[in-house]
């Protein structure tokens, strides 16, 4: 049963009060009350939980210090930029394979034949285009305006208005598995398995754009494994898992491909091993530093 909210505003003063009588060390007020007004206290409190003897009582385990939160807090904003920086270069990439073998395949405005794709979600996704296209401000969207008959550009034009979740559509409506299987082969995996990957990825980009927790998030869309045994990413994803462990892995593996002398990996690599909490928590599994993905 539902109740009325008559929880009060509270002041800094008073957020800070309240996190010391749940037992959280506070020895420097001013920098508290710094942070709590540049972070929110409802945002801060998601990173006081893995902190917390239990979530009934929200008494903090014994001497655990704003320092301990606030260090969280920072790891899982710096964990979304390191994510955010694959996640661009990889969505890029992608945008140029498919418009390119598309193209190629068929023919400039094959994104508009209908017959290449599944019905319904296409006259969504095209719905959805056109929609991009006319609130689309870029220059080269209005040269094609100033320029051209057609409704839509072609589509190499046309995917630079489209967002990773778009682009993840529009692949996973493709029908021609030829075709779907030349683009997946660019990055060495099963075109089943990329549809999975970049329907999660768009997911966790999401997260990271909107600046949402994310270092022990469940995703909603687990991504698929590898089944063949010879791949070197054989069940390397965590099937039972939908924490972040397994996107890690899939963008390890992608900047590989894409940017095989890339730096990114040992970035990431070193980050994670700032991480002040168990890994667990993020699901990576006990023997995680011996898998080749993660040997950099």
């Amino acid at each position: 049963m539902t109740r009325s909210f008559s929880k009060p505003a509270l002041t800094l003063t008073d957020q800070i009060n309240l996190l010391e009588s749940r037992g959280l060390i506070v020895s420097d007020k001013a920098k508290a009350e710094f942070y709590l007004a540049r972070i929110n206290y409802y945002r801060l409190r998601a990173y006081c939980l893995p902190f917390e003897q239990s979530p009934q009582t929200h008494q903090f385990k014994t001497g655990t210090t704003f320092e301990n939160v606030l260090d969280l807090y920072i790891f899982d904003r710096e964990l979304r930029l390191h994510l955010l920086d694959a996640i661009e270069r990889i969505e890029v990439s992608m945008r140029s394979i498919w418009a390119y073998e598309l193209a190629h395949a068929y023919n400039p405005h094959a994104h508009l034949d209908r017959t290449l794709f599944d019905e319904r979600q296409w006259v969504k996704n095209l719905a959805k285009l056109h929609r991009e296209v006319e609130r689309s401000n870029e220059d080269f969207i209005r040269h094609f305006k100033r320029t051209y008959s057609e409704a839509l550009p072609p589509v190499w034009v046309a995917v630079e208005v489209m967002s990773l979740g778009s682009l993840s559509s529009w692949f996973g409506i493709l029908k021609p598995r030829q075709a779907r299987q030349k683009i997946a082969t660019h990055y060495g995996i099963n075109h089943s398995v990329l549809e999975s990957w970049l329907h999660h990825l768009a997911i966790v980009r999401n997260i990271c754009a909107h600046h949402s927790r994310l270092w022990n998030k469940e995703i909603s869309v687990a991504p698929r494994n590898i089944r063949s045994s010879g791949h070197p990413l054989h069940n390397g994803i965590i099937t039972s898992s939908k924490k972040i462990y397994n996107s890690l892995v899939i963008l390890l593996y992608l900047m590989d491909q894409i940017a095989p002398n890339h730096q990114w990996g040992q970035k990431l690599l070193n980050h994670i091993k700032t991480c002040p909490q168990s890994l667990s928590a993020m699901d990576f599994p006990s023997d995680w530093e011996s898998r080749q993905i993660w040997q950099r």
